[in-house]
């Protein structure tokens, strides 16, 4: 994949109101598109490289006839599973994400929930809204068990954070094995209800596949002891909504910390919203004060990549799904 000699790429630039950042430093190396979702089919028409800066927008898939030029497909986001298609999973077309951007900050995210969970730091702000001084004992994060399902940059991230805190920590992915760098062990993900029953927290960091829509049900939380924690910081449909809602109710498990929610965001009125065990945040969890530029620097270190021909950051195994690291 090469940009012929003395030709600037055209760049499609695809976004819904901010513009991305580092655009001068894109303008530098190609001709550059800027373009909303109702005018993708004319930036494309000639275009090499569609940047997806406007995350989610399902216009590519809307516009798939307008692409016949493209090479490559940059998008600025970890989790792309809603974002392809059989047309795209079947061209020759290049597809990259933001994997490995905002894991530290997630993974950050994931060890505050631990750390709010264990200390009721929930319980100590209503009693100061109440102003009320109440002595309560709190538990120890040292030497709790936790297993995160997703063995990635997020899941790795998460696992060095919590041995760091003298965390237990296993994970669980497509495939078990005995061994691992940042893992106890790693379970296979369809294994799941026979793995948990041991674990203190069960941590969502997988991305959205075939094989993990719905992968945390009935039977999984039935399987958890009464004292443990879910927390989600994947995707909301991991989760079967309705079963993790029954399983709090009933006291199946002791709480959850959901970043994401099925479906998002979640309506007004849903039992979650009024649990005192449940902490709710809005899909934020990696969002820092910096990310938008972190993105933007991956794409132009990209883009210097695919203009010199060679290979290219976070290519996504289309089949899959996700970028498939050994």
């Amino acid at each position: 994949m090469t940009v012929t000699e003395g030709r600037r790429p055209v760049v499609a630039v695809l976004y819904r109101e901010a513009l991305p950042p580092r655009l001068d430093e894109i303008e530098e190396l190609a001709e550059v598109r800027l373009t909303k979702a109702d005018g993708l089919a004319e930036a494309m028409a000639g275009a090499d490289v569609l940047y997806q800066w406007h995350s989610f927008s399902p216009a590519l898939k809307e516009n798939w006839d307008a692409a016949s030029s493209l090479e490559w497909v940059h998008v600025s986001a970890a989790g792309v599973s809603q974002l392809l298609f059989d047309g795209l999973i079947r061209s020759n077309i290049v597809y990259t994400n933001s994997r490995g951007i905002l894991s530290r900050a997630i993974a950050e995210f994931v060890l505050g929930f631990v750390l709010d969970m264990a200390k009721d730091a929930q319980g100590s702000f209503r009693l100061q809204q109440q102003q009320r001084w109440q002595h309560r004992v709190t538990r120890k994060i040292q030497g709790q068990r936790a297993l995160v399902v997703g063995t990635g940059s997020i899941g790795r991230e998460t696992a060095r954070l919590f041995r760091a805190v003298g965390m237990e920590v296993s994970g669980a992915g497509r495939t078990g094995r005995p061994q691992d760098d940042d893992f106890d062990v790693v379970y296979s993900s369809k294994d799941l209800a026979s793995a948990v029953q041991d674990f203190d927290y069960l941590v969502l960091a997988a991305p959205l596949t075939a094989a993990t829509k719905g992968l945390v049900d009935a039977d999984v939380l039935a399987a958890m002891k009464p004292s443990a924690r879910l927390i989600n910081v994947g995707r909301g449909e991991l989760v079967q909504t309705d079963a993790l809602t029954e399983a709090l109710v009933s006291g199946s498990i002791a709480g959850a910390a959901l970043d994401v929610v099925h479906p998002e965001p979640l309506p007004e009125g849903h039992p979650l919203w009024d649990m005192g065990n449940v902490i709710i945040t809005p899909h934020m969890s990696g969002d820092t004060e910096d990310y938008l530029d972190d993105l933007g620097k991956l794409f132009v270190d990209n883009l210097r990549l695919f203009i010199e021909g060679r290979p290219l950051q976070n290519v996504v195994d289309k089949s899959l799904g996700f970028v498939s690291v050994p």
